[in-house]
């Protein structure tokens, strides 16, 4: 059970018997309420109201700043995207390959919708953008993505797609090879770990997901470590974790 109360400026928790107070200005007490907003946010479908440059783009806007960083920082020429839905997300790194004068984005997703493509298709950016149908662990996809990427690129991927634990692992054994040095694969929604239960859910969640895929892959690929980026720019009161839909998302190429 957790408590808040503003006008004591407290987050009072209680569990299994045990009560637990922390200042309403501390981060232990905005990790506390985060999670929460977070699960509420699940149950309400907060993520699906929102647009970038027209096209829905069903992320929390938080995990969308946190990959700008990234993305701005990296400057990567090749961003790898499974899981396509709306395009949201496709017409959001292009808009950033633009601003960066570099790069372009290769969407995959086992089903674009027509309405979809053709929105995608007649957008301003889609000259930055490559769609490719199919499923992302299909051999001749993987080899189709892999002939658009050079010696030279730098390459960004993220998974978003089927988020299955056995889908991600694949996707991840097949598109890891092509991330390079200091940049990342991003294993988007282990949030689903914290949801068996939810609204939406599946009873399963709680080991069949992205988290877990992530930390599989991790501790059997020896040049891979889960290393969320140092935030660019931090001037909180002692906060250092993200407010996500992908925790454990990040794993870093060191080799």
């Amino acid at each position: 059970m957790i408590i808040i109360d503003p006008e004591k400026g407290v987050v009072r928790t209680v569990t299994n018997g045990k009560e637990e107070s922390f200042s309403i200005s501390s981060s232990e007490a905005f990790s506390i309420v985060s999670k929460a907003w977070l699960r509420c946010g699940w149950d309400t479908k907060y993520v699906y109201g929102f647009t970038w440059l027209g096209r829905p783009i069903i992320q929390l806007p938080d995990d969308m700043l946190r990959i700008q960083e990234v993305i701005y920082s990296l400057k990567p020429s090749v961003i790898i995207e499974t899981g396509i839905a709306h395009g949201g997300s496709l017409v959001y790194y292009a808009s950033l390959c633009k601003l960066i004068g570099r790069g372009k984005v290769i969407g995959v997703d086992v089903e674009i919708r027509p309405h979809n493509r053709t929105a995608i298709e007649t957008h301003e950016l889609f000259p930055y953008i490559t769609l490719i149908e199919g499923s992302s662990v299909e051999l001749a996809v993987v080899n189709r993505v892999k002939e658009m990427v050079g010696s030279q690129d730098t390459v960004l991927v993220v998974l978003d797609s089927n988020h299955t634990k056995d889908h991600v692992l694949r996707e991840l054994e097949c598109y890891a090879p092509l991330v390079t040095k200091n940049s990342y694969a991003v294993a988007s929604d282990g949030i689903m770990k914290d949801l068996a239960g939810a609204p939406r859910s599946n009873s399963d969640w709680q080991t069949n997901n992205p988290y877990c895929a992530a930390q599989e892959f991790a501790a059997k690929h020896k040049d891979f470590v889960i290393e969320q980026p140092t935030w660019r720019f931090n001037e909180s009161n002692g906060l250092s974790e993200n407010v996500t839909y992908w925790p454990g998302a990040w794993l870093k190429k060191i080799t």
